[in-house]
C-alpha cells in the first residue's frame, strides 16, 4: 500500500464571500498537496501507534477475570466505566479541538491515557481511577480521529485509513490481551504486573503522535472555507473572526455558525440561526448539521439535518436532534452496548458453558482479533459506496450468527463464535467513523456528528454490562442475556436505516418529534 499523502493546512483565502452565499453549490475542496516522504511516513506511523493503543486497556480484564479473582461487582463496575465516561466526556473533544486543534488534542489525550495506564497498577482504587482517566482520553481520541483522517489524508484514502485505525486498534488490544494470563502466571499471579503492560503502547502512542504537533498551529479547528480573515480559528469566507469557525459573512458571537448566520449555538448552516447543533442551508439550526446546498455534481445533501424546505414552517422547532442524529446515536449506541458487554462477559459466558478458564481467556484474544479483521474490512468496503446500508445489515447479520452460536453450541466451537462475533461487532464499531465522514459536509460538521453520536451512543452502551449482569443473576444462566443481545440487533437494524445513506436534497428533512 502506498503511503497516503498528508493534507496540508489550507492556504490563504482565495474566494469571495459571494461564493458561499446561501443556496450556492459548495465548492469542491482543493486537492491536497503532497509533503515529503519522510513526513508522510511519520504521519502514518504515528497514526498507527496511536490506533494500536486506543483499546488496549479495555481488553485486559476479560482474560484476567476467570483467574485473577475479581468479584462480579468489580467486573461490572469496570465494564460500566469506559462507555459511561466516554459518553459523558465526548463533548470535551469539541473543546479540545477548538482550543488545540486535532494534533494537539490527540497528543494530550495520549498523554492522559498514559497517565491512566500507570495509575491502574496502583491497587484496586488505582484500577478504578486509572480506568476513568483512560476512558476520558479515549473519548477525545474517538471524536477527533474521523476529523483528523478527513483533514490529513486524501478523500480516497478515508476508508482505508479508518480501516487501518480499526485494524491497529484490534491488533494492539488482541496482543496485550493474549499476554495477560502468561504474564500473570510468570509474575507470581500479580494482576498489577499484567495490567501494567498497557503503559508500553500508551507511551509509544504519545511518542508517535508528537511529531504532528508541528501542524498544530496551522490546524486548530480545521473546517475553514476560503476567504476567512484569520484572526481566530478558521471559519468561512469573509467571516469576521471573533470566535470559533463559521461560514461566509457570519457574525461571530459564539460557536460556529453558517454563511450569513448569527453563531449563537454550535455550528449552523448557510443562512441559518445557530441555536442548536449545526443547521442547514436557509434553515433554522434545530438539530445536527445540514449541508449548505449540495456539492457540485451531487444531488444529495451531505448531512440531512433538521431544516426547512420551501415554504417550510419549522422555524419554531429549535434545539432538537433530527433523524440523522438519532439514527447515528441509536446505531452507534446499540452496537457499542453489544461490544462492551461482550468484551466484559464473553469469558464468563464460555466458562458457564463448560469451557476451561484458561481457554475462555484465550477466546477473548480471538474475539479482539476478529474485531480487528471486521474493523478493517468494513470501513474500506463501506467508504467506496454512497449508500452504506448493505454494509450495516451485513455487520448485523454476522453479529447475529455469532450470538446464535453461543446460544446453540457455545462449547463446541468457542473459537469460531469468538472470531465471528468480533468481526461483526468490530465492523459495527469501525463503520461508524465512515458514517460521520460521509454524512458530514466539512471538518466542523464531521466533528459535530461524531460528538453527538458518541455522547449519546456511549451513554446507551453504559447500560449493557450492568443489564447483562442483572439478567444473569436473576435467571442463573446466560441464555436470557444472549437473547436480549439478539433483540438489540433487531433494534439496531431499524436504527441504522437513516444513518446509512444521504438524503436527497429535494424536500424537507424531518425534525425529531414532528
Amino acid at each position: 500500500m502506498s503511503v497516503p499523502a498528508p493534507v496540508p493546512v489550507p492556504a490563504a483565502a482565495q474566494s469571495s464571500a459571494a461564493a458561499q452565499r446561501p443556496g450556492a453549490a459548495e465548492p469542491a475542496p482543493p486537492r491536497p498537496a503532497r509533503e515529503g516522504p519522510a513526513a508522510a511516513v511519520m504521519l502514518v506511523v504515528g497514526f498507527v501507534l496511536l490506533s494500536l493503543n486506543t483499546r488496549v486497556a479495555f481488553g485486559q480484564l476479560g482474560p484476567l477475570a476467570p483467574v485473577a479473582g475479581f468479584g462480579t461487582g468489580t467486573l461490572t463496575l469496570l465494564g460500566l466505566l469506559p462507555p459511561l465516561c466516554m459518553g459523558l466526556f465526548a463533548p470535551l473533544a469539541a473543546t479540545a479541538r477548538r482550543r488545540l486543534g486535532e494534533e494537539r488534542g490527540l497528543f494530550w489525550a495520549s498523554a492522559l491515557l498514559l497517565a491512566g495506564a500507570v495509575v491502574r497498577i496502583l491497587g484496586l482504587p488505582g484500577l478504578f481511577i486509572g480506568t476513568v482517566l483512560v476512558s476520558i482520553a479515549t473519548a477525545v481520541v474517538n471524536v477527533l480521529i474521523p476529523v483528523f483522517v478527513r483533514s490529513r489524508f486524501e478523500p480516497r484514502r478515508v476508508g482505508v485509513m479508518m480501516g487501518v485505525y480499526a485494524l491497529s486498534m484490534g491488533v494492539g488490544s488482541a496482543l496485550v490481551a493474549a499476554l495477560m494470563v502468561p504474564v500473570w502466571e510468570a509474575s507470581g499471579h500479580s494482576w498489577r504486573t499484567a495490567i501494567g503492560l498497557a503503559a508500553v503502547p500508551a507511551a509509544l502512542a504519545a511518542l508517535g503522535i508528537a511529531p504532528q504537533l508541528r501542524h498544530a498551529g496551522r490546524g486548530a479547528g480545521r473546517g475553514a472555507e476560503p476567504g476567512a480573515a484569520r484572526t481566530g480559528v478558521p471559519g468561512g469566507a469573509g467571516a469576521a473572526r471573533t470566535g470559533v469557525p463559521g461560514g461566509a459573512g457570519a457574525a461571530r458571537t459564539g460557536v460556529p455558525g453558517g454563511a450569513g448566520a448569527v453563531g449563537t449555538g454550535v455550528p449552523g448552516g448557510a443562512g441559518a440561526v445557530g441555536t442548536g447543533v449545526p443547521g442547514g442551508a436557509g434553515a433554522v439550526g434545530t438539530g445536527v448539521p445540514r449541508s449548505a446546498g449540495t456539492r457540485a455534481g451531487d444531488t444529495r445533501a451531505r448531512a440531512g439535518g433538521a431544516g426547512v424546505g420551501k415554504g417550510g414552517d419549522r422555524s419554531g422547532r429549535t434545539g432538537r436532534l433530527d433523524g440523522l442524529a438519532w439514527s447515528l446515536i441509536a446505531f452507534f449506541g446499540l452496537q457499542t452496548l453489544l461490544f462492551y458487554t461482550t468484551l466484559a462477559w464473553l469469558p464468563a459466558i464460555l466458562v458457564d458453558a463448560g469451557v476451561a478458564k484458561g481457554t475462555a481467556g484465550g477466546m477473548q484474544s480471538l474475539f479482539i482479533l476478529g474485531v480487528a479483521i471486521g474493523g478493517f474490512l468494513t470501513p474500506v468496503l463501506a467508504a467506496a459506496r454512497t449508500d452504506q446500508r448493505p454494509h450495516l445489515f451485513g455487520v448485523l447479520l454476522v453479529c447475529a450468527l455469532g450470538y446464535a452460536g453461543l446460544l446453540v453450541a457455545p462449547a463446541s466451537a468457542p473459537a469460531l463464535w469468538a472470531v465471528v462475533l468480533g468481526a461483526g461487532l468490530g465492523g459495527g464499531q469501525a463503520v461508524a467513523g465512515v458514517l460521520y465522514v460521509k454524512r458530514g459536509r466539512d471538518h466542523d460538521h464531521v466533528a459535530a456528528l461524531s460528538t453527538v453520536a458518541q455522547t449519546g451512543g456511549y451513554l446507551i452502551a453504559a447500560a449493557g454490562p450492568v443489564t447483562a449482569s442483572v439478567l444473569h443473576a436473576v435467571t442463573g444462566t446466560w441464555t436470557a442475556p444472549l437473547f436480549a443481545f439478539v433483540g438489540v440487533l433487531l433494534l439496531s437494524t431499524v436504527a441504522s436505516l437513516r444513518a446509512g445513506h444521504d438524503r436527497p436534497a429535494a424536500g424537507p428533512a424531518p425534525v425529531a418529534g414532528a
